[in-house]
Protein backbone atom coordinates (compact mmCIF):
# COMPACT_ATOMS: atom_id res chain seq x y z
CA UNK A 1 0.00 0.00 0.00
CA UNK A 2 1.49 3.56 -1.09
CA UNK A 3 2.24 6.16 1.23
CA UNK A 4 -0.24 8.49 -0.87
CA UNK A 5 -2.97 5.63 -0.03
CA UNK A 6 -1.96 6.01 3.94
CA UNK A 7 -2.01 9.60 3.55
CA UNK A 8 -5.42 9.75 1.80
CA UNK A 9 -6.80 7.33 4.41
CA UNK A 10 -5.35 9.77 7.51
CA UNK A 11 -7.34 12.37 6.11
CA UNK A 12 -10.62 10.37 5.89
CA UNK A 13 -9.65 9.78 9.31
CA UNK A 14 -9.64 13.14 10.53
CA UNK A 15 -12.88 13.68 8.72
CA UNK A 16 -14.52 10.58 10.30
CA UNK A 17 -13.59 12.04 13.75
CA UNK A 18 -14.57 15.74 13.41
CA UNK A 19 -18.10 14.42 11.94
CA UNK A 20 -18.46 12.21 15.17
CA UNK A 21 -17.04 14.63 17.80
CA UNK A 22 -19.32 17.23 15.96
CA UNK A 23 -22.55 14.87 16.31
CA UNK A 24 -21.56 14.13 19.94
CA UNK A 25 -21.69 18.06 20.31
CA UNK A 26 -24.74 18.51 18.21
CA UNK A 27 -26.39 14.96 20.53
CA UNK A 28 -25.35 16.71 23.61
CA UNK A 29 -27.12 20.51 22.88
CA UNK A 30 -30.22 18.39 22.06
CA UNK A 31 -30.37 16.22 25.22
CA UNK A 32 -30.74 19.97 27.22
CA UNK A 33 -34.11 19.70 25.73
CA UNK A 34 -35.07 15.96 24.79
CA UNK A 35 -34.88 12.58 26.10
CA UNK A 36 -31.59 10.97 25.07
CA UNK A 37 -32.89 8.11 23.37
CA UNK A 38 -35.07 10.12 21.49
CA UNK A 39 -31.58 11.55 20.10
CA UNK A 40 -30.33 8.33 19.58
CA UNK A 41 -33.89 7.59 17.42
CA UNK A 42 -33.06 10.47 15.64
CA UNK A 43 -29.23 9.24 14.91
CA UNK A 44 -30.26 5.93 13.67
CA UNK A 45 -33.44 6.94 12.06
CA UNK A 46 -31.77 9.73 9.65
CA UNK A 47 -29.36 6.86 9.18
CA UNK A 48 -31.44 4.22 7.60
CA UNK A 49 -33.84 6.59 5.65
CA UNK A 50 -30.02 8.14 3.88
CA UNK A 51 -29.20 4.09 3.30
CA UNK A 52 -32.61 3.12 2.44
CA UNK A 53 -32.36 6.08 -0.82
CA UNK A 54 -28.72 5.39 -1.71
CA UNK A 55 -29.14 1.62 -1.71
CA UNK A 56 -33.04 1.28 -2.80
CA UNK A 57 -32.33 -0.84 -5.83
CA UNK A 58 -30.59 -3.60 -3.97
CA UNK A 59 -32.31 -2.85 -0.88
CA UNK A 60 -33.73 -6.58 -0.45
CA UNK A 61 -30.25 -8.78 -1.66
CA UNK A 62 -28.46 -6.07 0.85
CA UNK A 63 -30.12 -7.55 3.68
CA UNK A 64 -29.39 -11.25 3.06
CA UNK A 65 -27.16 -12.20 5.53
CA UNK A 66 -24.36 -14.86 5.59
CA UNK A 67 -24.27 -14.16 9.58
CA UNK A 68 -27.66 -13.32 10.76
CA UNK A 69 -26.85 -14.25 14.53
CA UNK A 70 -23.18 -11.68 14.42
CA UNK A 71 -25.18 -9.22 12.66
CA UNK A 72 -27.54 -9.06 15.44
CA UNK A 73 -25.13 -8.83 17.92
CA UNK A 74 -23.10 -6.03 16.18
CA UNK A 75 -25.91 -4.09 15.94
CA UNK A 76 -27.14 -4.62 19.51
CA UNK A 77 -23.45 -3.96 20.91
CA UNK A 78 -23.46 -0.94 18.52
CA UNK A 79 -26.81 0.44 19.35
CA UNK A 80 -25.44 0.15 23.31
CA UNK A 81 -22.47 2.26 22.46
CA UNK A 82 -24.61 5.14 21.10
CA UNK A 83 -27.15 4.97 23.82
CA UNK A 84 -24.23 4.86 26.77
CA UNK A 85 -22.46 7.69 25.18
CA UNK A 86 -25.75 10.16 24.26
CA UNK A 87 -27.00 9.10 28.23
CA UNK A 88 -23.57 10.32 29.68
CA UNK A 89 -23.87 13.53 27.62
CA UNK A 90 -26.57 15.15 30.05
CA UNK A 91 -24.54 14.44 33.10
CA UNK A 92 -20.61 14.80 32.57
CA UNK A 93 -18.75 17.09 29.95
CA UNK A 94 -17.50 15.96 25.92
CA UNK A 95 -14.03 15.70 26.52
CA UNK A 96 -14.51 13.41 29.95
CA UNK A 97 -17.21 11.26 27.87
CA UNK A 98 -14.31 11.07 25.42
CA UNK A 99 -11.66 10.36 27.10
CA UNK A 100 -13.34 7.80 28.98
CA UNK A 101 -14.80 5.93 25.76
CA UNK A 102 -11.30 5.59 24.25
CA UNK A 103 -10.36 2.48 26.66
CA UNK A 104 -11.61 0.54 24.08
CA UNK A 105 -8.59 -0.20 21.64
CA UNK A 106 -6.85 -1.77 24.41
CA UNK A 107 -10.16 -3.36 25.80
CA UNK A 108 -10.44 -4.54 21.79
CA UNK A 109 -7.34 -5.96 22.13
CA UNK A 110 -8.13 -8.35 25.28
CA UNK A 111 -11.37 -8.99 23.69
CA UNK A 112 -10.00 -10.53 20.44
CA UNK A 113 -7.72 -12.53 22.65
CA UNK A 114 -10.66 -14.00 25.26
CA UNK A 115 -12.85 -14.64 21.56
CA UNK A 116 -10.36 -14.66 18.47
CA UNK A 117 -7.81 -16.66 19.70
CA UNK A 118 -5.15 -13.55 19.24
CA UNK A 119 -2.00 -13.89 21.43
CA UNK A 120 -2.24 -11.75 24.35
CA UNK A 121 1.05 -10.92 26.44
CA UNK A 122 1.97 -9.49 29.05
CA UNK A 123 3.13 -6.14 27.56
CA UNK A 124 -0.14 -5.76 25.96
CA UNK A 125 -1.98 -6.83 29.45
CA UNK A 126 0.45 -3.69 30.90
CA UNK A 127 -1.08 -1.24 28.46
CA UNK A 128 -4.77 -2.34 29.12
CA UNK A 129 -4.77 -2.23 32.67
CA UNK A 130 -2.42 1.90 32.16
CA UNK A 131 -5.40 2.41 29.97
CA UNK A 132 -8.06 1.44 32.53
CA UNK A 133 -6.38 3.15 35.34
CA UNK A 134 -6.15 6.38 32.84
CA UNK A 135 -10.08 6.25 32.81
CA UNK A 136 -10.23 5.30 36.48
CA UNK A 137 -8.17 8.76 36.85
CA UNK A 138 -11.18 10.71 35.22
CA UNK A 139 -13.81 8.87 36.93
CA UNK A 140 -12.08 9.48 40.43
CA UNK A 141 -13.79 6.75 42.39
CA UNK A 142 -14.08 7.17 46.01
CA UNK A 143 -13.99 10.95 45.90
CA UNK A 144 -16.42 13.58 46.31
CA UNK A 145 -16.47 14.45 42.42
CA UNK A 146 -17.41 10.80 41.42
CA UNK A 147 -20.79 10.45 40.07
CA UNK A 148 -22.07 7.00 38.67
CA UNK A 149 -22.87 8.38 35.21
CA UNK A 150 -19.09 8.59 34.57
CA UNK A 151 -19.38 4.82 34.47
CA UNK A 152 -21.68 5.25 31.09
CA UNK A 153 -19.25 6.29 28.71
CA UNK A 154 -17.32 2.92 30.22
CA UNK A 155 -19.81 0.93 28.98
CA UNK A 156 -19.88 2.62 25.81
CA UNK A 157 -16.21 1.28 25.40
CA UNK A 158 -17.02 -2.23 26.48
CA UNK A 159 -19.94 -2.00 23.64
CA UNK A 160 -17.64 -0.38 20.95
CA UNK A 161 -15.39 -3.12 21.77
CA UNK A 162 -17.57 -6.11 20.99
CA UNK A 163 -18.45 -4.37 18.38
CA UNK A 164 -15.56 -4.32 16.68
CA UNK A 165 -15.15 -7.97 17.84
CA UNK A 166 -17.90 -8.97 16.03
CA UNK A 167 -17.43 -6.94 12.88
CA UNK A 168 -13.57 -8.81 12.74
CA UNK A 169 -15.33 -12.17 13.23
CA UNK A 170 -17.68 -11.54 10.22
CA UNK A 171 -14.73 -10.03 8.45
CA UNK A 172 -14.97 -10.25 4.25
CA UNK A 173 -17.41 -12.22 3.92
CA UNK A 174 -20.37 -10.15 4.60
CA UNK A 175 -20.99 -7.23 2.26
CA UNK A 176 -19.87 -3.96 4.13
CA UNK A 177 -23.22 -2.50 3.25
CA UNK A 178 -25.32 -5.27 4.47
CA UNK A 179 -23.29 -4.56 7.79
CA UNK A 180 -24.73 -0.96 7.58
CA UNK A 181 -28.40 -1.64 7.09
CA UNK A 182 -28.52 -3.90 9.97
CA UNK A 183 -26.90 -1.98 12.37
CA UNK A 184 -28.87 1.07 11.41
CA UNK A 185 -32.49 -0.99 11.28
CA UNK A 186 -31.46 -2.47 14.69
CA UNK A 187 -31.31 1.11 16.50
CA UNK A 188 -34.30 2.57 14.68
CA UNK A 189 -36.16 -0.31 15.39
CA UNK A 190 -35.19 -0.42 19.41
CA UNK A 191 -35.94 3.46 20.09
CA UNK A 192 -38.77 3.06 17.55
CA UNK A 193 -40.51 0.98 20.30
CA UNK A 194 -39.35 3.17 23.06
CA UNK A 195 -41.02 6.31 21.62
CA UNK A 196 -44.52 5.98 22.70
CA UNK A 197 -43.10 6.25 26.31
CA UNK A 198 -40.87 8.71 25.87
CA UNK A 199 -41.30 10.84 22.83
CA UNK A 200 -41.34 14.41 23.78
CA UNK A 201 -42.73 17.03 20.56
CA UNK A 202 -39.98 18.87 18.60
CA UNK A 203 -40.28 22.07 18.40
CA UNK A 204 -39.80 23.34 14.55
CA UNK A 205 -36.89 24.95 15.42
CA UNK A 206 -35.19 22.04 16.06
CA UNK A 207 -36.35 19.67 13.08
CA UNK A 208 -32.83 20.56 11.76
CA UNK A 209 -30.95 19.44 14.31
CA UNK A 210 -32.66 16.19 14.07
CA UNK A 211 -32.23 15.99 10.69
CA UNK A 212 -28.91 16.67 11.16
CA UNK A 213 -27.76 14.04 13.91
CA UNK A 214 -28.61 11.61 11.58
CA UNK A 215 -27.08 12.47 8.17
CA UNK A 216 -23.65 13.60 10.62
CA UNK A 217 -23.23 10.20 11.87
CA UNK A 218 -24.31 8.34 8.15
CA UNK A 219 -21.34 10.68 7.00
CA UNK A 220 -18.88 10.01 9.58
CA UNK A 221 -19.26 6.43 9.04
CA UNK A 222 -18.61 6.63 5.62
CA UNK A 223 -15.06 8.60 6.23
CA UNK A 224 -14.38 5.89 8.66
CA UNK A 225 -15.10 3.14 5.82
CA UNK A 226 -12.82 5.23 3.82
CA UNK A 227 -10.24 5.56 5.88
CA UNK A 228 -9.97 1.82 6.29
CA UNK A 229 -10.56 0.66 2.77
CA UNK A 230 -7.71 2.92 1.44
CA UNK A 231 -5.28 2.53 4.04
CA UNK A 232 -3.33 0.27 6.63
CA UNK A 233 -5.59 0.02 10.04
CA UNK A 234 -1.83 0.34 11.45
CA UNK A 235 -1.17 3.70 9.84
CA UNK A 236 -4.71 5.23 11.05
CA UNK A 237 -4.82 3.36 14.38
CA UNK A 238 -2.91 6.60 16.10
CA UNK A 239 -4.77 9.40 14.33
CA UNK A 240 -8.08 8.10 16.83
CA UNK A 241 -6.35 9.47 19.49
CA UNK A 242 -7.09 12.87 17.94
CA UNK A 243 -10.59 12.69 18.74
CA UNK A 244 -10.22 13.29 22.26
CA UNK A 245 -9.01 16.97 21.09
CA UNK A 246 -11.73 17.48 18.78
CA UNK A 247 -13.99 16.81 21.49
CA UNK A 248 -12.33 19.11 24.16
CA UNK A 249 -12.15 21.94 21.28
CA UNK A 250 -16.37 21.27 20.63
CA UNK A 251 -16.77 21.29 24.37
CA UNK A 252 -14.70 24.88 24.94
CA UNK A 253 -16.14 26.39 22.02
CA UNK A 254 -20.11 25.53 22.70
CA UNK A 255 -20.42 24.46 26.06
CA UNK A 256 -17.72 26.50 27.75
CA UNK A 257 -16.20 22.91 29.78
CA UNK A 258 -12.60 23.06 30.05
CA UNK A 259 -10.99 19.66 30.82
CA UNK A 260 -9.53 19.52 34.34
CA UNK A 261 -6.13 18.02 35.40
CA UNK A 262 -7.39 14.85 36.25
CA UNK A 263 -9.17 14.44 33.10
CA UNK A 264 -5.98 15.72 30.96
CA UNK A 265 -3.66 13.37 33.36
CA UNK A 266 -6.21 10.63 32.72
CA UNK A 267 -6.72 11.27 28.88
CA UNK A 268 -2.66 11.22 28.48
CA UNK A 269 -2.15 7.86 30.54
CA UNK A 270 -5.13 6.30 27.98
CA UNK A 271 -3.59 7.96 24.90
CA UNK A 272 0.03 6.44 25.73
CA UNK A 273 -1.34 3.08 26.67
CA UNK A 274 -3.19 2.87 23.46
CA UNK A 275 -0.05 4.12 21.81
CA UNK A 276 2.11 1.52 23.47
CA UNK A 277 -0.28 -1.36 22.15
CA UNK A 278 -0.56 -0.35 18.68
CA UNK A 279 3.34 0.20 18.51
CA UNK A 280 3.69 -3.49 19.84
CA UNK A 281 0.76 -4.65 17.29
CA UNK A 282 3.48 -3.18 14.76
CA UNK A 283 6.20 -5.08 16.24
CA UNK A 284 4.40 -8.36 15.99
CA UNK A 285 3.25 -7.88 12.65
CA UNK A 286 6.72 -7.11 10.98
CA UNK A 287 8.29 -9.94 13.16
CA UNK A 288 5.28 -12.13 11.26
Amino acid sequence: MTQIQNSRGILWMLAALVTFTGMDALAKTMIADYPALQVVWARYTGQTVILAVIFLPRLLPLLRSRHPGLQALRSVFQFGATAFFFLSLGHIGLAEATAITDVNPVLITLGAALFLGEKLGPRRIAGIVVALIGALIIIRPGLGVFQPAALLPLACAICFAGFAIATRKVGGDEDLRTSLLYSALFGTLVTSLMMPGIWQPIAPADLWKFALVGGLGSFAQFCLIRAFTMAEASAIAPFGYLGIVFATGWGIVLFDEWPDGPTILGALVIIGAGLYVWHRERQLQRQG
